[in-house]
């Protein structure tokens, strides 16, 4: 995961982060979880959007910022173990269920993303333990949230010598 996100982010000038998920639907706000963890450490460069279950209502917000590299970052049914995460490109989407509630599906969000900007795109999923109705993440996966939002920023504020 790291060697990816560190290839992904190799020559990042304007980095967007939108954290995606529902805040009562237990490890779907993972997402979220991770941005919330960002918020006030990362450079300027790095905006943070917290889109909860619409992040089709942040599509203008993003494509005014003109970012190099839009991160999404959700649950997504993986059939890995909970808490583990992998990166994906939108074209992966398919092979893949996210497990938010949002309305408009994420392909269509990035394929949108992909016409109106020339932003390299990328997914950043949890596969999490619990979506039912609930509020607070499983151990498991605000875990994994702690140590991706961890990971992001020392990728995020990593200059070489």
């Amino acid at each position: 995961m790291e060697e990816d996100l560190k290839r992904w982010l190799a020559d990042a000038e304007t980095v967007v982060i939108a954290g995606i998920g529902n805040p009562i639907r237990g490890d779907d706000f993972v997402g979220v979880a991770v941005v919330q963890a960002l918020q006030g450490k990362v450079p300027e460069n790095v905006h943070l959007i917290e889109c909860e279950t619409v992040p089709e209502g942040y599509l203008q917000t993003i494509t005014d910022l003109n970012p190099t590299h839009v991160l999404l970052v959700d649950a997504g049914l993986l059939n890995l173990n909970p808490g583990e995460a992998c990166l994906l490109q939108p074209q992966q989407l398919s092979e893949y269920r996210t497990a938010s509630t949002h309305m408009l599906p994420l392909r269509i969000f990035c394929d949108y993303l992909s016409a109106t900007t020339v932003s390299r795109i990328a997914l950043l999923l949890v596969q999490p333990k619990n979506v039912e109705f609930s509020e607070g993440l499983s151990p498991e996966v605000q875990k994994s949230a702690g140590e991706l939002a961890d990971l992001l920023l020392r990728l995020l504020t990593y200059s070489p010598a």
